[in-house]
């Protein structure tokens, strides 16, 4: 997809004296996303779902990929995104769209993308596409993780279709307030702070039930928060050839920091410092992305948009890491 050729809406723009933080977020993540590598994961579920089909052309995998991406780096509706890109002009640029030629894709067609990267699992093949590219890149150190989880709002209120709340969600307590919904669960490397594996469950499933899933075979150390004390002695880790080697670095509780010597709170300190590369794809997440509550219903569908999030979180870290050393 060519989005470099101007038109002449490109050059009246040209003109303008101040370029806005959304275009120049668009233009870094379009110039560091190896397209192709996405959208060949895509492609063979993509035209295999249409055959034999009539009606009108299938909109390219790319076009409809770049549209996705929006709704979820914007955090847009089916229709909403549909109109923000006839409202933007960095929108319909990184789109490579010419109005003259072609219209935007419809709400109901962008739609159906998501459901058919839903029901493939596409999210998580997207991002273990991604992770080979940065392991080809050398970008992605290996032998460490560090893991960690966080809570994902849902809706609590029944004034909805099936006047019910999501029955996938639950509730679980933290410090002194509850909190209903889901929790994300991601795996981490601890060289490069960029997200390797993504889960997700019920918010009142214990961050050590799923510690398991979100470490690779070939770590040799796991960083933690307290929260998983006691993760080297799960069964289905003593009991795994490769995790029963790994080398857990699991904070210690406060109480038990208090009485440690100086030279084990100097460890804990250093060991915090690594843990802290896990919080920062949260914070892109959350707050640059704006996913503090589930957008769908059901754990999977959720799971699918973390991914494709997560993933994007690692081209957000990678285009700053370019820019630092350029």
């Amino acid at each position: 997809m060519d989005i470099d050729q101007p038109s002449f809406t490109d050059i009246e723009y040209g003109n303008r004296r101040r370029v806005s933080r959304r275009e120049k977020f668009l233009e870094a993540m379009n110039a560091t996303i190896p397209w192709a590598a996405w959208v060949g994961v895509i492609e063979p579920f993509y035209y295999a779902d249409r055959p034999g089909k009539r009606g009108r052309k299938a909109k390219p995998v790319e076009t409809m990929l770049r549209m996705y991406l929006l709704q979820v780096w914007f955090s847009l509706s089916d229709e909403g995104v549909e109109d923000a890109v006839y409202d933007s002009y960095a929108m319909r640029r990184f789109m490579g769209l010419d109005f003259a030629v072609e219209q935007v894709p419809d709400a109901t067609t962008l739609l159906h993308f998501r459901h058919l990267l839903e029901e493939h699992q596409l999210g998580e093949k997207l991002l273990a596409a991604q992770n080979e590219v940065f392991a080809d890149q050398g970008w992605i150190m290996r032998g460490g993780s560090i893991i960690d989880a966080t809570i994902i709002a849902a809706p609590s209120s029944t004034k909805n279709a099936t006047g019910t709340r999501d029955p996938a969600m639950h509730q679980t307590k933290k410090g002194n307030q509850w909190h209903f919904g889901m929790k994300a669960h991601i795996g981490v490397d601890a060289g490069s702070g960029y997200v390797h594996t993504v889960t997700a469950t019920a918010a009142n499933v214990h961050d050590l039930d799923e510690a398991v899933n979100v470490v690779r075979a070939d770590d040799e150390v796991v960083y933690a928060d307290a929260g998983y004390q006691g993760a080297a002695k799960r069964p289905e880790i003593v009991d795994h050839d490769d995790l029963s080697r790994i080398t857990w670095r699991v904070a210690a509780r406060k109480g038990a920091l208090k009485t440690m010597p100086a030279h084990d709170r100097e460890e804990q300190s250093r060991q915090a410092s690594v843990r802290a590369k896990v919080e920062h794809p949260f914070l892109i997440v959350k707050r640059d992305f704006g996913f503090t509550k589930t957008r769908y219903r059901g754990i999977a569908k959720n799971l699918n948009h973390l991914n494709v999030l997560f993933a994007s979180s690692n081209w957000l870290m990678r285009t700053r890491a370019v820019a630092l050393m350029g």
